[in-house]
């Protein structure tokens, strides 16, 4: 590896500099720095891969840019990026490549890890799930009793889940309406009953998607279906035509009933919230079908290329991820909303969720030591203009300082009337009333009652971000999960935290493992949690057995 821990963040001369430029810039307005530079609508934006990225409305100058890339360089991102396209093993705590970049590079391309070039093998699979898709999009796959399969439902969890349902919803335009599909991700038996109750057993497709098909609420959810098909099915048999897998245990597959010819794996070079775009997305590809799914993966490869060749400045996936560190430091900002102005990205900000807090919600350096700073804002949001009626106040009003991306799209892919110009006007009235507001001033002038004024009183110089693209297609959602993925990526990399182990999900999964059997023992178990925990286990047997 070419990377090395860097110094700590605050004894970094770039970050000293940058300390003393915040002192300087801390009290200057949007409206003042706007007043001060006519050209600042134009020059503080970026233009790259067909997406108009305009960052004029940030608290920043041309001075904090420099810094905060002068910041990047001593934080060694060039050199993490570049063992990261190299196959170097970043992932240190569980010694492995980070290469979901392989994902979506062309057949001609080459991407080694430990020697070996990983590209074929992921086209191998992409052509095997092609070809499965297609024989489901077009009736030749059927079922148990002879009918075509009508209706897929991948059941995963976290990543397994969150990618696969965030993309169908975000392409459903561009999906085959012949077909059902659904999503099955939580334990709660509520969440299958509801997801499976219009559906017919011998038409239904179940995708289980569990690298080590042991995940609990995978698998809990995957007998629940396996018992749901045969209950109307009958025959064992039946659930080879009915399960496939996205797995890599063929042993634990092949017990469950499942042909291992239909098992399509991936490697422990993709992390699972990384893994959209590996055989997890095989319920995307039957949806959108595989040449829209290759435009997909085209659109993620553009921005991997732009993000490892184009210089930090102009890199348009670094700045996002270094305004973000900006605000989270030196403005104390905890969250960040991510506000699409399209329906079909209803689910995006929920995708984001686990990209950016899995992440990088780290206490601790890639060397070891506690960090001494905040790491990774909570991020959330809700597409316009639904978003505007709820928690805008907040944003607009409140006393947190909240950063907005916002996610415009110049041509609706359902163009009815005047509906697109209205929800793109908010978009970019949205963003001028967080960052110029309203004075007292121009509220009296409204003819606004004295009592009333401080009321109505916007005091702007809310920072906001806009994306101008040009419309929604499989390309540009490929294009907008790579510019958050290597956001996270410099993110981290500023803050000298590992991005890709998410160990802080494992003792809640342990403890739970302990629990099951005090919850499900017909004797009273002995319980040895603190008093809080046994008394609810107590608590929870009793009222469960009252209603047996």
């Amino acid at each position: 590896m070419t990377y090395t821990v860097p110094a700590p963040l605050r004894q970094r001369p770039a970050f000293q500099a940058l300390q003393q430029h915040f002192e300087r810039l801390r009290e200057t307005t949007l409206t003042e720095m706007f007043a001060a530079d006519a050209a600042r609508g134009t020059s503080l934006t970026l233009e790259a891969e067909g997406i108009y990225f305009d960052y004029s409305k940030h608290r920043v100058t041309a001075e904090t840019i420099d810094l905060l890339v002068e910041l990047a360089e001593e934080s060694g991102l060039a050199d993490l990026r570049a063992d990261m396209f190299g196959g170097e093993h970043i992932n240190i705590t569980e010694d492995r490549a980070v290469l979901h970049v392989a994902l979506r590079a062309p057949r001609d391309q080459v991407i080694s890890t430990d020697g070996h070039d990983v590209v074929p093998g992921v086209h191998e699979v992409l052509d095997r799930m092609g070809a499965f898709a297609d024989q489901i999009r077009s009736g030749q796959w059927t079922g148990h009793t002879g009918k075509p399969i009508r209706a897929i439902v991948n059941i995963g969890i976290g990543g397994s889940d969150l990618g696969p349902v965030m993309a169908y919803e975000a392409l459903r335009h561009y999906s085959d309406r012949d077909l059902t599909f659904r999503f099955v991700s939580n334990v709660d038996g509520t969440d299958f009953a509801e997801k499976t109750h219009d559906l017919d057993p011998e038409q239904t497709l179940f995708i289980v998607s569990s690298k080590t098909f042991t995940t609990l609420e995978t698998m809990t959810n995957a007998h629940t279906a396996r018992d749901w098909s045969l209950a109307a099915l009958g025959d064992e048999a039946a659930v080879a035509k009915h399960f496939v897998a996205v797995s890599t245990n063929a042993e634990a597959v092949s017990a469950f009933g499942i042909d291992t010819a239909n098992m399509f794996g991936f490697w422990n070079w993709v992390g699972g919230r990384y893994s959209m775009e590996s055989a997890i997305g095989l319920s995307t590809m039957i949806a959108i079908g595989p040449e829209n799914y290759a435009q997909l993966l085209a659109g993620s490869h553009a921005v991997d290329e732009h993000f490892r060749s184009t210089p930090l400045r102009e890199n348009l996936p670094v700045l996002m991820g270094l305004l973000t560190f900006w605000y989270s430091e030196f403005f104390g900002a905890q969250t960040q909303a991510v506000l699409p102005y399209d329906q079909y990205l209803l689910r995006f900000p929920a995708y984001l969720q686990q990209l950016t807090m899995e992440s990088n919600g780290k206490y601790v350096t890639l060397g070891g030591v506690k960090v001494d700073y905040s790491t990774c804002p909570v991020y959330w949001g809700e597409p316009g203009t639904n978003g505007q009626h709820s928690f805008y106040q907040l944003i607009h009003q409140g006393t947190l300082l909240i950063p907005v991306d916002f996610i415009a799209f110049a041509h609706s892919l359902n163009p009815l009337g005047d509906h697109h110009d209205y929800l793109t006007s908010n978009v970019f009235a949205q963003g001028e009333a967080l960052a110029f507001g309203k004075t007292a001033e121009q509220v009296r002038a409204e003819g606004v009652a004295e009592e009333l004024v401080p009321f109505k009183v916007f005091e702007g110089n809310r920072p906001s971000s806009t994306f101008l693209i040009e419309k929604l297609t499989p390309y540009v959602l490929g294009q907008l999960v790579a510019l958050y993925e290597h956001s996270v990526f410099t993110q981290g990399a500023v803050w000298s935290i590992g991005s890709f182990d998410q160990w802080g999900v494992e003792l809640g999964k342990q403890l739970a493992q302990r629990v099951i059997p005090e919850l499900q023992s017909d004797g009273e178990p002995e319980l040895g949690h603190d008093s809080s925990t046994n008394e609810l286990i107590r608590r929870y047997r009793a009222a469960r057995d009252t209603s047996r």
